[in-house]
């Protein structure tokens, strides 16, 4: 299994700015089920957050997708558990997923909204485990 975030800068997360996970596939069987982990803040101006996705596999080929999650349900209340001013929120983002060979694979999200600078995210993680 693999768990991990990154920490956005206090100034806001830049179009720009990629959050990179590196994760080593050993074992290619059984499937895997890939989640995203998003920790925003109270002060976070929108409900939900669209993400670029790029995963390269080993052997360089590229996948890109483009995913949007749902942060505050239409009342403003935030998703996900929360202390204080900040507020966790895994969401499933595949299921079962059939990685083709073994080796370094590298995600690559950037955040997907038009805001240059935006603010209120604090963490983005990924989190990659087998299919049960």
């Amino acid at each position: 299994m693999f768990e991990e975030y990154k920490t956005i800068d206090p100034a806001g997360w830049h179009k720009d700015s990629v959050a990179s996970f590196t994760v080593e596939i050993q074992d290619v069987e059984p499937g895997h089920n890939l989640y995203m982990n998003i920790r925003n803040q109270g002060n976070y101006p929108n409900s939900n957050l669209w993400l670029f996705l790029e995963v390269q596999s080993p052997d360089g080929q590229v996948l890109t997708d483009t995913v949007e999650y749902t942060l505050a349900e239409k009342t403003g209340k935030w998703t996900g558990s929360g202390i204080g001013d900040l507020f966790d929120n895994q969401f499933l983002y595949r299921q079962n997923v059939r990685f083709e060979q073994a080796g370094e694979y590298r995600f690559l999200i950037r955040q997907g909204m038009r805001a240059k600078q935006l603010k209120g995210i604090h963490d983005i993680g990924l989190r990659v485990e087998k299919q049960k």
